[in-house]
Order: structure tokens, then C-alpha cells, then sequence
């Protein structure tokens, strides 16, 4: 099975090919910075799938989220950290390659990153469906790697 170094350079690989590929075709524009979110988010939802074990790759995970949550306290963004902590206990309610290693996982575990902007602040889909597909993209690196398909 692939190391978690695999699925980060996956993760961002498809990303970073498929943003490229969109901006030369011309149906996507962004400025560097967004791109690097973008593929940020994939990068760390191709680690999500194993977070259920422990891993070097499940440390890191880790590590990003107490320090995204920790930066969402000190802002006083307290729905947002309490929201990201709920989340990133999931993966411990199931065994390793259980539900986490599922196409409907893919679809589903990525969705509040579209539904909750809408929800909070009345985001429409379109702002947010970006991080919503480079979170797929990232997730469903991690599958096809770990020969989900």
C-alpha cells in the first residue's frame, strides 16, 4: 500500500494537473494563492481516507487541523473550529478501510465545505464548489491508489 508521501504528491499532482488543465482550456482563472489552497485541500483530503489508523500520514492530518483550529480560536472563529473538530473525529468511528475507503465517502465527507458556507454566511454553491471538487479530487487520488475502483 502507498505511504502517506504517495497520496500527498497524488493529491496535489491531480490537483495541480487538473487546475492547469482548466486554465489552459480557459474555464478556470484564479490567482496563485487560490491555487495553492486548492491544492492544499486536495492534499489533505488524500490523507483523510487513513486518518483511521495510526499513521505518519494521520499525525500530519492531524497536525494541519490543531493548527487550522487552534488559528480559528485565537480569531475567535468559534463555530468554525468546533465544526472542524467535530469532522476530523469521523474517521474514528469506523475501522481502517472501512466507510473512509468508499466512493459515497468521497462524495459525502467533502459536502460541508459547500453546505456549511451556505448554511452560516449564505455562500452560494458556485464560490465554494472549487474547494468541494479539489477536495474530491484529493480524495479520490487516495482510492485510486489504494485500488479502491
Amino acid at each position: 500500500m502507498p505511504g502517506y508521501q504517495a497520496h500527498m504528491l497524488a493529491g496535489a499532482g491531480m490537483a495541480g494537473g487538473i487546475i492547469a488543465g482548466s486554465m489552459y482550456m480557459g474555464w478556470f482563472d484564479a490567482e496563485p494563492i487560490y491555487i495553492a489552497i486548492l491544492v492544499t485541500i486536495s492534499t489533505l483530503a488524500a490523507l483523510f481516507p487513513d486518518c483511521d489508523t495510526e499513521s505518519k500520514g494521520q499525525n500530519f492530518f492531524y497536525a494541519i487541523m490543531a493548527v487550522t483550529d487552534i488559528t480559528l480560536i485565537i480569531h475567535e472563529h468559534y463555530k468554525w473550529a468546533s465544526i472542524l473538530g467535530l469532522f476530523a473525529m469521523l474517521p474514528a468511528l469506523g475501522k481502517h478501510r472501512g466507510w473512509t475507503h468508499t466512493w459515497w465517502a468521497m462524495l459525502l465527507v467533502p459536502l460541508p465545505i459547500m453546505a456549511l458556507p451556505w448554511v452560516f454566511f449564505r455562500t452560494s454553491w458556485e464560490e465554494t464548489l472549487p474547494y468541494y471538487a479539489a477536495a474530491v479530487i484529493g480524495y479520490l487520488s487516495h482510492l485510486i491508489l489504494d485500488r479502491e475502483f
